[in-house]
């Protein structure tokens, strides 16, 4: 019992001296993570270090899985304050984090955005369904006729769909620690191979083959990891007019004099389809908050108004010129209310 409390009792002095290091050590935030929330958190943190008496946070692209790694690494200066993710963070992240003793997080959704499949403006547009986007992109589909799963054989867009082009299947994405890549899989690649019913027979008697199945992108050259520079892969589509690429919506809003978005299902991805529903492949944007650096970093909570803020993300915002899709007004203010009262998420 008393070797317990003498355990304990360090364990505290470790928390409130690293505390207090952390405090003389940085006087700046510090957020690491998703490159597609990045552009909209290095815009809050330019508009917070200008208007406030403290400095302006310091704000890295990791990509979404890279970022929680860096923020579960555990408490203390070494560790980053903030991280933005492109996605919910994972039951995985959550009990990494915990081990690490990082034990309160606060969530906060800032907004929704866009996943699309684009192209050079020096090509005609493409109008795709998530059903090509599968047989395009998985590793093994179900043979015709038979339904047994083989290696994909398609090598141009027009082989898949015969009002397609006859151009190279040649896809520049995201990497696997990219929060885009996993919302990519779950919106498209999980919904695309349902529509064959080799694939729900096959869900049937192994449930964990068939996600594996819809899940796996191939390797043989026709998907290309182009790295979570997203900027990167606008510059590439425009060296290379037959490529496409996937990135979030807020990319091709920036970039429109260079690139396009493909229709999926019929739908344009603009900013009223987004906002509305109607484009299917949308995603939520997050940030995360270390609890137990509120009030040892400077200038965390007030951080956390000023992004949760109207003036911010509202409708008229200063994220939306941005290409953020704006929560529901109702939804937004609970979400500032949560954050600004830094609700935790539950163990």
């Amino acid at each position: 019992m008393l070797k317990q409390k003498l355990v304990l009792a360090l364990a505290a002095t470790f928390v409130v001296t690293g505390a207090a290091y952390a405090q003389s050590a940085r006087d700046y935030i510090s957020v690491v993570g998703s490159s597609t929330v990045y552009p909209f958190t290095t815009a809050v943190a330019e508009q917070f270090g200008k208007g406030s008496k403290f400095k302006t946070p310091k704000v890295e692209s990791t990509g979404t899985g890279g970022g929680f790694k860096l923020f579960c690494g555990g408490v203390g200066v070494q560790f980053p304050d903030v991280s933005d993710a492109s996605r919910a963070i994972k039951k995985s992240e959550m009990e990494t984090c915990a081990k690490n003793g990082v034990t309160e997080i606060v969530e906060i959704k800032i907004g929704f955005d866009g996943i699309v499949i684009a192209s050079s403006k020096k090509t005609k547009p493409m109008a795709l369904t998530i059903k090509d986007i599968w047989l395009a992109l998985a590793k093994e589909i179900p043979e015709p006729g038979t339904g047994k799963l083989a290696p994909n054989p398609f090598k141009t867009w027009k082989e898949i769909n015969p009002e397609l082009p006859a151009s190279k299947i040649e896809v520049l994405g995201p990497p696997p620690t990219s929060g885009t890549r996993d919302a990519f899989v779950e919106l498209v690649m999980d919904h695309g191979c349902k529509e064959f019913a080799a694939i729900k027979e096959l869900e049937k008697a192994d449930e964990k083959k068939a996600k594996t199945v819809c899940q796996t992108i191939r390797e043989d050259g026709a998907f290309i990891e182009a790295g979570e520079n997203d900027n990167l892969i606008v510059q590439k589509l425009v060296a290379n007019p037959n490529a496409l690429g996937i990135f979030g919506y807020s990319f091709l809003e920036e970039n429109l004099d260079k690139v396009q978005g493909e229709t999926i299902n019929g739908v344009i991805p603009n900013f009223d389809n987004i906002a509305d529903g109607k484009y299917p492949v949308s995603r939520p944007l997050f940030i995360y908050i270390k609890k137990a650096h509120v009030g040892v970093i400077p200038g965390i909570k007030e951080f956390i108004t000023e992004y949760t803020s109207e003036k911010a993300v509202g409708d008229e915002g200063y994220l939306g010129k941005k290409g953020l899709i704006p929560l529901p007004d109702a939804q937004r203010k609970q979400v500032s209310a949560d954050a600004n009262s830094l609700k935790t998420l539950a163990p």
